[in-house]
């Protein structure tokens, strides 16, 4: 694949600690190791990373803006128009071979596609309704919904990180192929049996402790209010459980550190807010129970991964999307409601064969399945794929110079003055 070159827009931060930014940083990593040289266009919030054969072009930020939620909102749509145009600018100048879009930027992706006549491949990481909330939430979702249908009929393949994504591109019955590409655990870190040490020293307050840890944001999909409602009867039931929670900013914490005071179970909780994906094995497997209370959605919890990596036992709602990774060898279920969550992980601290057992079918699922190895074949898989293909579609010649005229004036100009930071 050499000199082969790809656009890949990612309308995410770049870099920081969630999901589909790992993700890109995983598909570079990936992607560079197989030959390609790669553009990634991105957000201009996020901190640098150095990848070699990666140019990193990134918008303007002139409103300042630190930090964009998950979901849409309208600093999203923002970024996303000056993304598109800054993608069409890129796309005057080079000669890509393959324009790769992440999420939103699928869209981009295969309307370039067709005018530029590169292939094209859609990215999609979530399912878009699971970020329900709200009425004028929930209409720009059924849009996206709308926009996501034409980007998979358009594009030459679809990426899918798990098999509910795959099941859902299948269901709009189109003829574009959906390849499942799963995650990888977020850091390829492999913590040494000292730090697992100094770790667990560092958040025990008693040799027998049972360290019970939550790793993930506060977002509602997550069930952390299903998990902060299970603590007190977990805490009553044995004094030994201590939990770890992983993720959340400053005001997510004091509120539910506010509740766990006046239920009286504070001192078995501690929040460590974010810490770096590098870090998090430290951390996990220092745990004996790992936690995920998630509520809705179908696409792949990253989380799984990294627990599975850890080689630890899990409690995990009973919900599809746990069901993709987990089965009773690898995972204690439960029904999404605290007594039932609780009852759980009760069990799990108060069984340590189980626990051991639990793990080391998690550790082996993670070596056989989920591995950067396996990554890379599969994206192998999918560009050898979308390459070979003969479909660019037909997009009217005059269209084409229409547009192409019109925005090598425009666009220009326009990623120039008041978006380009390169």
């Amino acid at each position: 694949m050499k000199n082969k070159r790809i656009l890949l827009i990612s309308p995410q931060p770049f870099f920081q600690w969630r999901g589909s930014p790992i993700r890109v940083k995983f598909n570079l990593l990936a992607l560079t190791d197989l030959g390609y040289q790669i553009d990634l266009l991105t957000l201009p919030i996020g901190d640098d990373q150095e990848i070699n054969r990666v140019r990193v072009y990134r918008v303007a930020n002139p409103f300042r803006v630190k930090n964009i939620p998950i979901g849409p909102s309208f600093w999203k749509l923002f970024f996303d128009l000056l993304i598109f145009l800054k993608a069409i600018s890129l796309c005057l100048q080079n000669r890509y071979d393959v324009i790769h879009g992440i999420e939103e930027a699928g869209f981009f992706a295969a309307v370039l596609g067709k005018l530029f006549r590169v292939k094209a491949i859609y990215e999609k990481h979530s399912d878009p309704f699971s970020y329900k909330k709200g009425r004028i939430k929930n209409i720009i979702l059924n849009a996206y919904a709308a926009l996501e249908k034409l980007s998979v009929r358009v594009a030459n393949a679809v990426i899918c990180t798990g098999p509910g994504l795959v099941d859902q591109v299948n269901a709009m019955k189109t003829a574009t192929r959906a390849f499942n590409i799963a995650d990888i655990p977020s850091s390829l870190m492999e913590p040494s049996p000292v730090d697992i040490q100094a770790t667990r020293g560092k958040l025990l307050q008693n040799d027998d402790d049972v360290l019970i840890t939550f790793v993930g944001s506060f977002a509602i999909y997550q069930g952390v209010d299903l998990m902060f409602a299970a603590i007190p009867t977990v805490v009553k039931n044995n004094e030994r459980a201590r939990f770890v929670i992983i993720g959340g900013n400053p005001e997510e914490i004091a509120k539910n550190r506010n509740v766990l005071i006046e239920q009286g179970v504070a001192a078995h909780v501690t929040f460590l807010g974010k810490i770096a994906p590098d870090i998090l094995p430290d951390y996990l497997a220092a745990s004996d129970i790992l936690l995920s209370p998630r509520v809705s959605g179908i696409n792949t919890p990253l989380k799984i991964l990294d627990y599975m990596k850890a080689g630890r036992s899990i409690v995990a709602t009973d919900v599809v999307s746990h069901r993709l990774l987990l089965d009773e060898e690898t995972a204690v279920f439960a029904p999404p409601e605290p007594e039932s969550l609780a009852r759980s992980i009760i069990l799990l601290v108060n069984d340590e064969k189980m626990r051991e057992q639990l793990g080391d079918a998690c550790r082996k699922r993670y070596e056989t399945t989920f591995t950067f190895d396996h990554l890379c074949a599969r994206l192998a898989r999918c560009y050898e794929y979308v390459l070979s293909s003969s479909n660019l579609g037909v997009v009217p010649k005059v269209l084409q110079i229409v547009f192409i005229v019109f925005f090598s004036e425009v666009s220009t100009n326009i990623a120039t003055e008041l978006m380009s930071n390169d």
